[in-house]
C-alpha cells in the first residue's frame, strides 16, 4: 500500500512540474490551472455562482470558448445582483425609484443586464471604472451568447474569465472597506 502511495505522489508531483512547464505555450491547456489558483482565492461565491465559474471553467478546458464566456458571465450577473440586494435594494431603488425591485426576480424580468450595471454604479456600489469594464464583459458575452463574427480562442477566454474573476474580487475588497 505504501508503495502505491509513492507513485500517486509522484504522479502528481509530475502533473504539476508538466503543467508548470506548459503553462507559458499560448496553446496550452495547462494555462487553465492558474485560472483555477485565481478562482480558489474568491470565496465569497453562493453555492450557484460557485457552480456557473466551475462550469466556465469546464467549457474552457474542452475547449468551449464561447459558452466559458457566457457560463462565467452568468456568473458574475449573479453576484451582483446578489449583492444589490445586501440592502434589501434600497440603493437600487433610491436612485431609480420607478423600478421598486423587491427581489431578484424583479431584476430578472425588469432589468437588462446593461441597466442593473448602470445603477449599481450611480448607487455607488461598483465604481465607473467598474461600470465600464462590465459593460465590455457583457458586450463579448452578447457576441458569444448570440450569432456574430466573435470566435474567441484560448486566450480571449482565460482573458475573459480572469476580467471576471478579477472584478468580483475588487468588489469583494471594496464592500469589505
Amino acid at each position: 500500500m505504501s508503495q502505491f502511495k509513492e507513485i500517486q505522489s509522484r504522479i502528481k508531483r509530475f502533473e504539476q512540474a508538466a503543467h508548470s512547464i506548459f503553462q507559458f505555450d499560448e496553446t496550452s491547456a495547462s494555462r487553465v490551472i492558474d485560472l483555477h489558483k485565481t478562482y480558489k482565492d474568491i470565496d465569497q461565491l453562493s453555492f450557484e455562482q460557485d457552480d456557473l465559474i466551475k462550469q466556465g471553467l469546464r467549457c474552457l478546458e474542452h475547449e468551449l470558448y464561447r459558452a466559458a464566456h457566457v457560463m462565467c458571465w452568468s456568473a458574475y450577473i449573479d453576484y451582483l445582483e446578489t449583492y444589490s440586494e445586501a440592502d434589501g435594494f434600497l440603493k437600487l431603488n433610491g436612485v431609480r425609484p420607478k423600478w421598486k425591485i423587491t427581489n431578484i426576480t424583479d431584476i430578472h424580468e425588469k432589468l437588462s443586464d446593461y441597466a442593473l450595471i448602470e445603477a449599481m454604479k450611480d448607487a455607488k456600489l461598483i465604481t465607473k471604472g467598474m461600470m465600464k469594464s462590465s459593460h465590455g464583459l457583457l458586450h463579448r458575452r452578447n457576441e458569444c451568447a448570440h450569432p456574430s463574427d466573435y470566435f474567441p480562442d484560448l486566450n480571449m477566454t482565460l482573458g475573459y474569465v480572469s476580467e471576471i474573476l478579477t472584478l468580483i474580487k475588487s468588489i469583494i475588497d471594496r464592500r469589505s472597506k
